[in-house]
């Protein structure tokens, strides 16, 4: 069946205006009847301001612009500019998406603007000096991820490490992972997958950019429970690295100029607890882990283990392992 060049036309018009107007950039009845010609096709004023209404009417914001230079633009966007450049910024920085995918990614992203805007965007693309990864299998694993997570079902997998060969190989021998996904998030660029597993009674997580091998298991979730009672937001804020460790309620000392830093890793609704004119208290839980450890190391003597004691001994042990290499 031929469709008809009426509802084609209306199509190119909607097409035209998306692509190439903006409030900078209005486009006249001519200049739309002119653009309509790269794709065979024509109308008159007339018709190019009944088909305008119509496309009004199906709740396009087309904005007249009058004046001189007058013409007809899209109003409001499903994404403005600022959003679709935190979009990009994302694309970028996540190191578990290739430069090829990313460059992909940024291009789609570029298409729900118009091309004046698409230029904006590609001028502020850098992509090039970031630690990338080249493992396209990363998108295959979020996919098998997402459709366990919606049908409620387990996963199987080989989790991998890197060698000095710079080679990603299967830990413990090849070992197969059975977990039941209940989440994916998003910390320090990578991607991490939550799950319960069952032989430990536990919530673990993983990266999934060396997660290899992911098959679906039709085999029920298990671990709704704990999960349920799993904070994913507090965990994130304990845990450094997404490296876990043993919980502990950790008493910090503070110069003052590190309210920021403390705010910044902790949330604002963290309690601050003036001492002098010049330090604060914090109490704060975290997992404790030589990540941690490290954290606290790279802020220097401005911040400083108050309690437990154990918790300063182990620092301590960590600064004088570190120490013997010198």
């Amino acid at each position: 069946m031929a469709v008809s060049k009426v509802k084609l036309r209306m199509l190119y018009i909607m097409k035209i205006l998306s692509e190439k107007s903006d409030e900078r950039h209005t486009l006249s009845a001519a200049d739309i009847n002119r653009l309509l010609q790269d794709y065979g096709m024509a109308a008159n004023r007339k018709t190019i301001y009944s088909d305008i209404e119509t496309l009004r009417e199906f709740h396009i914001d087309i904005v007249q612009a009058k004046g001189t230079n007058g013409g007809y633009y899209i109003g409001s966007r499903e994404f403005e500019l600022p959003e679709l450049k935190l979009l990009v910024d994302a694309v970028q920085t996540s190191k578990f998406i290739s430069c090829k995918k990313s460059k992909e990614l940024i291009r789609k992203l570029e298409n729900l603007t118009n091309e004046y805007d698409a230029r904006l965007l590609q001028r502020n693309v850098f992509i090039y000096n970031r630690p990338k990864t080249k493992n396209e299998t990363i998108y295959y694993n979020v996919n098998e991820i997402h459709t366990a997570i919606l049908e409620n079902y387990q996963i199987r997998y080989q989790y991998a490490e890197w060698t000095v060969q710079k080679k990603l190989i299967p830990k413990k021998n090849g070992a197969v992972y059975m977990v039941s996904p209940w989440a994916l998030t998003w910390d320090d660029a990578n991607y991490y997958l939550i799950a319960y597993d069952k032989t430990e009674d536990v919530i673990k997580h993983y990266r999934v950019d060396k997660m290899q091998q992911v098959q679906i298991i039709e085999k029920e979730r298990v671990g709704r429970e704990r999960f349920q009672k799993f904070d994913l937001a507090e965990f994130a804020k304990k845990t450094f690295g997404m490296y876990g460790g043993q919980d502990v309620e950790v008493t910090l000392t503070c110069c003052n100029e590190l309210a920021g830093v403390i705010i910044d890793r902790f949330g604002k609704e963290t309690i601050l607890i003036p001492i002098d004119e010049e330090h604060f208290r914090v109490h704060i839980l975290v997992a404790v882990s030589r990540q941690f450890f490290g954290w606290l190391t790279g802020i220097g003597k401005e911040m400083k283990i108050e309690s437990p004691k154990f918790v300063r001994e182990e620092y301590r042990k960590y600064l004088q392992e570190i120490l013997q290499n010198y």
